[in-house]
């Protein structure tokens, strides 16, 4: 309504964002290479770690934030004429982070000099347009995604907005098999709640990994000291800019109290127990793409 030809769903690049984590973060447990793996979906935190801890950029993931893995999958997907029918392909993320506004920006969310990602609307600024358009949720008919990127798991974009939704994402596509007593247990491993830092352990095919759930960058400066002068060893690190993770990112609405940030993490946990697919690497959407565009690339 407010003029865009195909609207999709963000879910979908958190789960390739998994696919391509969890198998960067087995490879270097695997073969000896950089740990703690410490998470890049956080534009925020990316630039405070290149500022204040430059010794410590190996350690951060080298895959993109969904935003930018999504961004660059259309961009390539809608080169074919027949899918792009001869319109020239503008992207615009809507986006709770005022700090992706930067990110489409940087050298790396590039391809063949092409920015994969155009615009960025933070949800306060789109809700302004949906009100000056005159637009009534209550009088909107409900329709779904568009496909085909219009499909994502509970372990993708529904629980990254929360702290701790990233690292469990990771542990659910780590986990073999879907059961209910493994999801129930990863849940209870500590990676839930907004404390400012979570410390947990995972065993992993009888290895032990010990990981550590950060939001807020003052939180994360006591983390990186903590490593630095090795007090604590872990092997994966997640760090959200924002103090309970994306729900409370610089572009939502401000002025959330405590009820709003409950209900608003309660809604992310809602969605994730009311969606069927669990798990990235079971969402067929995903698996379709692995077998066509990034045919020989599956992780």
């Amino acid at each position: 309504m407010l003029g865009f030809d195909r609207v999709f769903d963000t879910d979908f690049g958190a789960d390739l964002t998994i696919m391509e984590e969890a198998h960067e973060f087995l490879d270097r447990v695997q073969n000896d290479g950089v740990l703690p793996m410490i998470t890049s979906c956080s534009p925020g935190w990316v630039k405070y770690c290149e500022y204040y801890y430059p010794d410590m950029i190996p350690n951060l993931s080298t895959c993109k934030s969904p935003q930018q893995m999504f961004g660059a999958v259309v961009r390539e997907y809608y080169k074919d004429p027949e899918k792009n029918e001869g319109k020239k392909i503008v992207s615009v993320s809507i986006m709770p982070c005022t700090a992706k506004k930067e990110e489409i920006l940087r050298p790396e969310s590039y391809t063949n000099g092409k920015q994969d990602v155009d615009y960025v609307l933070t949800t306060t600024e789109i809700v302004r347009m949906i009100r000056k358009s005159g637009i009534v949720f209550d009088k909107v008919e409900i329709e779904a995604a568009d496909v085909p990127f219009g499909i994502g798991s509970g372990s993708g974009g529904v629980i990254f907005g929360v702290t701790g939704g990233v690292t469990e994402a990771v542990l659910r596509r780590l986990q073999q098999g879907h059961n209910r007593v493994d999801m129930e247990s990863i849940k209870k491993s500590g990676v839930r709640g907004d404390d400012g830092i979570k410390v947990l352990t995972y065993n992993y095919n009888g290895r032990d990994i010990k990981a550590a759930v950060v939001n807020g960058l003052a939180n994360a400066d006591k983390v990186l000291q903590q490593i630095k002068n090795h007090e604590a060893e872990y092997d994966f690190v997640e760090v959200m800019a924002c103090r309970r993770g994306c729900i409370m990112g610089g572009g939502q609405p401000v002025n959330a109290g405590p009820r709003t940030r409950k209900a608003r993490m309660k809604g992310l946990y809602d969605t994730d127990v009311n969606t069927q697919i669990k798990k990235s690497n079971e969402n067929p959407m995903i698996l379709s793409l692995y077998d066509t565009l990034l045919k020989g690339k599956e992780h």
